[in-house]
């Protein structure tokens, strides 16, 4: 079943563009950080998912062991984050843009908490073939890039655990990395690091290739 209140319109806010939550223009990390961006998917990467549903109220948000952590690390790093995800909830009438904004409120302050950061937010709110940016459509990915003229596709990251996350990043020519309920976005952070500083990490991570177990 799916959580949340009966079905209602998205109104006025559902356009065929995707839904931006952050600064008009993203800033460069800092100059030694491993990526430039680093592209977030939200449901099985970052929280558990809703099984035939959707993640409709602040309190259905739970997120997975290590998640904040991991991203605390890229923070760490300097690399700018920004979460990259399809919410066709919004389109079904499930959900409305400001149950939308409490959940990744609730999001925002556990990553906080744990000394993490998203430095924004793009979202498709739409249904199957009504627009340019739901994954495995890259359109997301562009909507970042283009607010980011400085960043370099071959410097970018994708974590997910779809192989709908997968295929735009590695359209676009970025790195990725699958992650799983064996390899979860932690263990895979911690690794994926640690082979750049030189430590010997069991992780295929290729570039424009990706990890894909």
């Amino acid at each position: 079943m799916v959580r949340g209140r009966g079905p209602r319109g998205a109104g006025a806010d559902l356009t065929s563009r995707p839904w931006w939550f952050g600064p008009e223009a993203l800033e460069p990390g800092a100059p030694d950080a491993p990526f430039d961006l680093v592209f977030l998917d939200r449901d099985g990467t970052l929280n558990e998912r809703v099984v035939d549903g959707y993640v409709t109220r602040p309190e259905d948000l739970v997120l997975l062991p290590g998640a904040a952590e991991a991203v605390a690390t890229l923070t760490r790093a300097g690399c700018r984050t920004v979460l990259v995800t399809n919410q066709r909830g919004i389109a079904r009438g499930l959900m409305e843009r400001a149950d939308l904004e409490a959940v990744h409120a609730r999001l925002v302050d556990e990553l906080t908490a744990a000394g993490a950061r998203l430095d924004a937010i793009a979202v498709c709110p739409h249904g199957v073939g009504e627009c340019s940016c739901r994954k495995p459509q890259d359109g997301l990915f562009r909507e970042a890039l283009s607010r980011a003229p400085w960043a370099r596709v071959d410097r970018c990251l994708l974590v997910g655990d779809m192989p709908s996350d997968i295929e735009p990043a590695r359209g676009l020519g970025m790195r990725t990395l699958r992650v799983d309920e064996v390899t979860r976005i932690g263990a895979g952070i911690e690794a994926l690091l640690g082979r750049r500083a030189g430590r010997d990490w069991p992780l295929d991570e290729r570039r424009g290739e990706g990890h894909v177990p």
